[in-house]
């Protein structure tokens, strides 16, 4: 089976090693973001359209030619991030590991607030776990989109937050049940 390839109107950014794909609607502050998350010493890899390849069960994410390792921020224009903040704040390539999906915060709009399980988002084949963000003014979405990334890094290795706080509470449970019974 050869490569899938499909592009998606996003970020992608590397942040800790972990492939993060911005999505939202235009303006929502995918950039602006990224450029935040490359101050903090995380790389970009495109911005505007990913190009997005299948290569085997993994998805590898790049710019088209003409515009990689450029950065369009408004009110200030077109940003070319090697000159800026030096080569190694940018990659040719990269992996789609997580998606982040930014969506204007407003009174009804419910966001997780527990994060048990991590709905999935498909690309080319291969599901992919994604977290909607809040995207406020004032808000820092680069410091959400790092504890996703955090967060997406331990479910891997073990135990989530609402396990632990789960896992707390049926101890406290189950003392109390214990304290009654005697």
């Amino acid at each position: 089976m050869g490569d899938v390839e499909t592009q998606a109107h996003g970020v992608l950014i590397e942040v800790l090693g972990t492939g993060v794909l911005l999505l939202g609607r235009s303006g929502i502050g995918k950039s602006e973001c990224a450029l935040d998350l490359i101050q903090r010493g995380h790389m970009l890899v495109a911005d505007d359209r990913v190009r997005i390849t299948r290569r085997g069960e993994r998805l590898i994410g790049c710019a088209p030619d003409v515009i990689r390792h450029f950065l369009e921020i408004r009110g200030i224009g077109l940003l070319y991030v090697p000159d800026l903040y030096g080569p190694e704040a940018v990659r040719s390539e990269g992996p789609v590991d997580l998606v982040c999906r930014l969506v204007e915060w407003s009174d009804g709009v419910t966001f997780d607030r527990i994060g048990a399980e991590r709905p999935l988002e498909s690309f080319a084949g291969v599901s992919l776990p994604m977290v909607t963000l809040p995207a406020r003014p004032a808000g820092s979405v680069a410091t959400l989109v790092e504890a996703s990334v955090r967060d997406h890094r331990q479910r891997e290795r073990g135990a989530t937050g609402a396990e632990r706080i789960d896992d707390a509470l049926r101890a406290l449970q189950a003392e109390r049940s214990d304290g009654e019974l005697r």
